[in-house]
């Protein structure tokens, strides 16, 4: 079984050991050393990156019978001494969304007694899931402001090695299946878990936390959140957007909310008077066409939405013994419709239609709507729906 080097030292960068072994898998390679600092993808954090000899290392996981490491690399390395160099950008930010996940996953705990289900080390974002009835921003917030709290202490984080026996009396946060020696992760003073990621040395290091977002997945609830350089890449983003926002509104950042408040409520007054307006038009159209006298009436407009062409079919449809198809070309949708009383189905003369030409749609005897895709010719279509209506109704 592999040496692990990160369990007492995940600020080591670079370190020397023995290849045992490398073997081809596909066009990568997968190479075993007697010990090493690279981390494999466990327990929701993904693997270190780095380099080999001259080989770049693109993977690193975990061998499920006897744990053995194994490094994937692009291309072979020697059996014999190599040295190895980790990516300690990737390292480091893995190093404060852990522990930033321990000192948050304290918090929830200490303050409202919720339990950290499970846990995600994203390549943007992480999250954790929370076993609660609610979960509310008040609890983000003040989760949030503890965990920084403790930040701002700079308290020391310690590894240390106990057995799985020992673990009751030493109060740790969530208990664990595996048997024998664990190493558990101390945060002076806060929090205690058995965890076999990369830590902080001390809470300072973790730079800060950022709770970005809730949201009800399941039987749990799930934060999202971000920390150190991330946190502070996050916040960056989101004052430049809303920066840009509050510029094209005409307002200073702090009013942004108020605004856009105002802006949708003028939306929706707007809204509501095209609606009215669409209604007095289609009315018009309708009448219009009605005034020809026709008893089958079949009508494209250039322009218009579906709830158009429906006003203006439903309108049609209230005279007696009236057929109508209308249509939009431009929302490429069709309604098939006639007054009651009447045989025949437009229904299955829509489907009739429509279908051949990759159109859905559907509705009763007496109306009917569907869509066409954009390869369709609206005005073929609506020809064959004439020449249909006419032979019916003879």
């Amino acid at each position: 079984m592999t040496e692990r080097l990160y369990y007492t030292d995940s600020f080591l960068r670079e370190f020397d050991a023995q290849a045992i072994s490398c073997e081809a898998s596909g066009e990568r390679f997968e190479v075993v050393l007697d010990r090493t600092a690279f981390y494999p993808t466990s327990g929701g954090q993904p693997n270190d990156t780095g380099r080999l000899a001259d080989a770049n290392v693109v993977d690193v996981f975990e061998r499920a019978d006897d744990r053995t490491i194994l490094h994937v690399t692009d291309r072979p390395v020697l059996p014999g001494a190599v040295h190895g160099a980790i990516d300690w950008e990737r390292r480091f930010d893995h190093v404060q969304q852990h522990t930033g996940q321990h000192l948050l996953s304290a918090a929830f705990l200490k303050l409202f007694r919720f339990p950290t289900v499970s846990f995600h080390l994203g390549r943007e974002i992480s999250t954790i899931d929370l076993d609660a009835p609610s979960v509310v921003p008040r609890h983000i917030e003040e989760a949030e402001r503890l965990a920084n709290q403790v930040i701002s202490g700079d308290r020391v984080i310690a590894v240390s090695f106990r057995e799985k026996e020992d673990l009751a009396q030493l109060g740790v946060r969530k208990q664990v299946e595996r048997e024998g020696t664990l190493r558990l992760i101390g945060i002076e003073g806060f929090d205690i878990q058995p965890c076999g990621g990369t830590h902080a040395e001390r809470t300072g290091q973790v730079g800060a936390i950022l709770a970005r977002k809730i949201e009800r997945q399941k039987q749990l609830w799930r934060v999202e959140f971000v920390c150190g350089g991330r946190a502070i890449r996050s916040a960056r983003s989101d004052f430049e957007t809303l920066g840009a926002a509050a510029r094209e509104i005409g307002c200073g950042p702090a009013e942004l909310p108020e605004m856009v408040k105002k802006l949708i409520e003028e939306g929706k007054r707007a809204n509501r008077e095209r609606g009215r307006t669409t209604e007095r038009l289609a009315e018009f159209e309708a009448q219009a066409l009605l005034a020809r006298g026709d008893k089958i009436i079949i009508h494209a407009f250039d322009e218009g939405d579906a709830a158009f062409v429906r006003r203006v079919a439903a309108t049609l449809a209230k005279q007696a013994g009236v057929r109508a198809v209308v249509a939009s070309r431009a929302a490429r949708h069709f309604v098939f419709a006639q007054a009651e009383g009447l045989g025949g189905d437009v229904n299955r003369l829509l489907r009739e239609i429509l279908t051949p030409a990759g159109g859905k749609g559907g509705g009763t005897k007496e109306f009917a709507q569907g869509t066409v895709p954009e390869a369709a010719n609206v005005d073929e279509l609506m020809a064959q729906a004439r020449e249909r209506m006419e032979r019916e109704g003879e």
